[in-house]
C-alpha cells in the first residue's frame, strides 16, 4: 500500500469557502474515490491555505487516471479550481504532487 502526501495552495480569500465544501462533500464523489482505490484520505488545511493531503492506495497514478475518468471528478473539479492559487492550468487534482517519504514510524 503506498502512502501518499501533497501539498496545494487554497486561496486565502476562498478558505471559508473551501471549508464550507468540504464539510459537504458530494456523496457521489465520496463513493467514486472509494471506488477508484483512494483510502485513508484526509485534508488538512493551514489558516494561511497550505492544505495538505494524505491517501493510502495501491497504485497512485492508477487512483488518479481512474478518478479522472469519472463524470463526477471532473464535475467537482470544475467547481474546486477557482477556490486553489498557482494551478498553472490544471485542475487542482493534476497539480497533487506526491511529497518523498522520508520517515515513517510504523
Amino acid at each position: 500500500m503506498q502512502r501518499v502526501c501533497f501539498l496545494l495552495k487554497v486561496r486565502a480569500d476562498r478558505i471559508e469557502e473551501y471549508r464550507r465544501r468540504h464539510a459537504n462533500v458530494w456523496p457521489e464523489m465520496c463513493d467514486a474515490l472509494s471506488a477508484t482505490g483512494w483510502h485513508n484520505y484526509s485534508l488538512f488545511l493551514r489558516d494561511d491555505g497550505l492544505l495538505v493531503g494524505y491517501l493510502e492506495t495501491e497504485d497512485f497514478e492508477a487512483a488518479q487516471r481512474d478518478m479522472a475518468a469519472t463524470e463526477v471528478n471532473a464535475r467537482w473539479q470544475a467547481e474546486m479550481g477557482p477556490l486553489f492559487e498557482a494551478l498553472e492550468g490544471e485542475r487542482p487534482d493534476e497539480a497533487m504532487k506526491p511529497l518523498t517519504e522520508v520517515f515513517h514510524l510504523a
